[in-house]
């Protein structure tokens, strides 16, 4: 079992940066894929990014790529976002997640272990 905390959220102009962490505990960490969601207002929980903790590849929503980076540090049980030229859309609550899955899962449900988010607000 694992528990995540996610930091870093917080209100950016439009094309500003932020990075977002997501500590997690237990001493499996290297073992999970990790990946990163987000939900607006009124909107359903939508993939942005994860990485396999199999093969260390990481994917990206389409309405991300180029813009955010994700990272992990197995040293540090922690799993990072970049988010840079930010957009008034990317306003949204993000998410930390993680799963024993060997690929990477974009759909919520396939996921075990939640953290409780992070508010991003980016102003225009």
């Amino acid at each position: 079992q694992v528990q995540l905390v996610e930091s870093g959220g917080g209100l950016v102009q439009a094309g500003g940066s932020l990075r977002l962490s997501c500590a997690a505990s237990g001493r499996t960490f290297s073992s999970y894929t990790m990946g990163w969601f987000r939900q607006a207002s009124g909107k359903e929980r939508e993939f942005v990014a994860g990485t396999s903790w199999s093969d260390g590849r990481t994917y990206y929503a389409d309405s991300v790529k180029g813009r955010f980076t994700l990272s992990r540090d197995n040293a540090k049980n922690t799993v990072y976002l970049q988010m840079n030229s930010l957009k008034p859309e990317d306003t949204a609550v993000y998410y930390c997640t993680a799963d024993h899955s060997t690929v990477v899962l974009t759909t919520p449900r396939e996921y075990d272990y939640w953290g409780q988010g992070t508010q991003v607000t980016v102003s225009s």
